[in-house]
């Protein structure tokens, strides 16, 4: 049966890109028997999640996609032991941060360098998930902070801007438009195009952000593309591209998940750009959030000292 560990061990071979690396550093175990349990997740899964090579392993679609799915599961597991720890011990405030697949190694190691004067004072779970489950879980008072996109239908939640990130071009490498410096929007009718999911829930039932953004802007430019196939999470439409030979509008942050086979391109003119924002519940009176919110400058100017 699929346990935890399977997870912890693929999440760590598909970050090492080596079994040999995530046995020894990461894991503290046997490559041979690190390898038993990758196969064992395999026959789980009914899939191959990882190609072995001589320079390492490589992802395979299957594999990018359960990735995205094995880290918010990882995360979700860790929120719920953390928390029903601190139910258990109250012998600290509890404070509960919220992250954007593929944000938490930029903005997670800075906000917790912020907290850090606090932080031997309360207990910090930390949870990483995509934009609609994050700005669901800060709705239900199960989070303090998130760092998110502005979700539509979410009245109770406050948002304060972080940054605006710029929309690019995601293709194949060896794609024909890949030799271009800048790709015009309209060379893309006509192509495979993928795009998020419009039927992930959100808090109101709603499309996400990402997807609204996306389809404003090719309204807005006078183009009538429907996508012709469309995925929940970020690792799945990489898995698309490569497999399809698609294209994709995706925010510039989604280059953490680029595989070795897809590129990206600005576009070319007018690039129109999506919010990243730190969201909160209006009713929320922590005084840890306040003192968060209140040094939200200083984040922005520590995060973009670093990019």
């Amino acid at each position: 049966m699929l346990e935890l560990r399977h997870l912890r061990y693929f999440v760590a071979v598909a970050e090492a890109r080596s079994l040999k690396l995530a046995a020894e550093e990461k894991l503290h175990t046997t490559q041979p028997s690190l390898s038993r349990q990758i196969r064992d997740l395999e026959n789980e899964v009914g899939a191959p999640l990882l190609l072995r090579g001589a320079r390492g392993v490589q992802l395979t679609p299957a594999g990018q996609v359960f990735l995205d799915h094995a880290r918010v599961m990882l995360s979700q597991a860790e929120s719920a032991v953390q928390s029903a720890r601190q139910i258990a011990n109250p012998t600290k405030p509890s404070f509960s941060l919220g992250v954007m697949i593929g944000h938490d190694s930029t903005w997670l190691p800075e906000a917790l360098h912020l907290l850090h004067d606090e932080l031997p004072n309360i207990h910090v779970v930390i949870s990483t998930q995509n934009s609609p489950q994050l700005a669901a879980a800060l709705c239900q008072g199960r989070m303090d902070i998130a760092f998110l996109r502005r979700e539509d239908g979410s009245p109770e939640l406050e948002f304060s801007l972080l940054v605006e990130e710029p929309f690019e071009v995601f293709l194949p490498k060896n794609h024909p438009l890949a030799a271009k410096t800048a790709i015009e929007i309209r060379e893309i009718v006509g192509e495979t195009f993928l795009s998020v999911s419009g039927t992930a829930l959100s808090v109101s039932g709603k499309p996400p952000a990402l997807r609204l953004a996306i389809d404003r802007y090719l309204k807005e430019s006078g183009i009538d593309i429907r996508p012709s196939h469309e995925v929940d999470n970020l690792g799945g439409v990489m898995s698309l591209i490569a497999s399809t030979r698609g294209i994709a509008l995706l925010p510039a942050y989604a280059k953490t998940f680029l595989p070795d086979s897809v590129t990206t391109r600005p576009l070319h003119g007018f690039a129109p750009k999506i919010d990243l924002s730190v969201g909160y519940r209006k009713g929320n009176s922590s005084p840890i959030m306040k003192l968060f919110l209140s040094r939200l400058s200083d984040l922005v100017a520590r995060v973009s000292s670093k990019t």
